[in-house]
Order: C-alpha cells, then structure tokens, then sequence
C-alpha cells in the first residue's frame, strides 16, 4: 500500500509513462527491511530513514528509502524498464536497458546479490554485530549503510 501512495506523490519528467505499482504480495517476493544512512554524491549532510528492498527471481525490485513520514526515494526494476523518483526534488526518471550507474538505488539490489555492482560501487560486509553493510562510490563520495532484515 505505501508504495502506491508514492508512485502517486511524484509527478516528475518521465521518460516513459510510469509502471504500475508492484504487488509484493505476490509469489516469489523476497523483501527485506532495515536502517540505512545515505550521503548523496556532492552532499556533507547525511540522512537516515527506513529503507526496503523486495526482490524477484524474475529481475524485478524495488527499493524505497523513506525518512518517516516523507518518501525520499522509490525506484523499481521490472522487465519493461526501470523508473527512480526523488520526492524532495520532484524528479523522475525512467527508461529501458541497464539502469544508470549513477543512481545508487538502481545498483544496490543486484550487489546485496552478489552481482558485480556497475563500475566505480563497492559493496562491503561489517562484521560487528549488526551484520550491515556500506555500498558506496569512492570517486563521487556517495554512499549508503545500513542493515537488512527479511520481512515476516
């Protein structure tokens, strides 16, 4: 339900028309929940909020990172393309074929995966006792840490 509030709260310049939300009640849907801290490229401030990863056999995901009771990022994967909406900005984006490497959130399923991540991201595992890990790009100083958690 939350991501169909959000898909509905960004109006941006789209690309493509927008996908449909994603039902992850359905079959097959891996979702994980945690804490995450994000410092966007080219930003000093960082932020925490609420971060969510569902995952699909099929290739499809969808990420959102939210920072109670704000949406800052959704972005969803499927065979039709990809789409990223950033609230605070008003921007969309979206298209067909490989997501840009750029967009952090675009990346990080495929490397919690344990694919190779697009050029210039690394992601790392902590040891200590909250099992996180930090996904970042040393060239542009962007990053994102936290820790994940399946969904009952």
């Amino acid at each position: 339900m939350l991501l169909l509030v959000m898909l509905g709260l960004g109006p941006g310049c789209l690309s493509l028309p927008p996908q449909p939300p994603m039902d992850l009640s359905g079959p097959g849907w891996t979702i994980r929940n945690g804490q995450a801290v994000w410092k966007p490229a080219g930003q000093t401030t960082e932020l925490a909020g609420e971060l969510l990863v569902a995952t699909h056999p099929n290739g499809s995901f969808v990420v959102q990172f939210i920072k109670p009771p704000l949406p800052f990022v959704s972005v969803q994967q499927t065979d039709a393309g990809w789409q990223a909406q950033f609230f605070a900005q008003k921007k969309s984006y979206s298209g067909r074929g490989r997501p840009p490497a750029r967009i952090i959130w675009l990346q990080l399923p495929s490397a919690l995966a344990g694919k190779a991540a697009a050029d210039g991201w690394i992601l790392t595992y902590r040891t200590n006792v909250d099992a996180g890990w930090r996904f970042a790009n040393k060239r542009t100083g962007e990053f994102l840490e936290g820790f994940l958690t399946p969904h009952p």
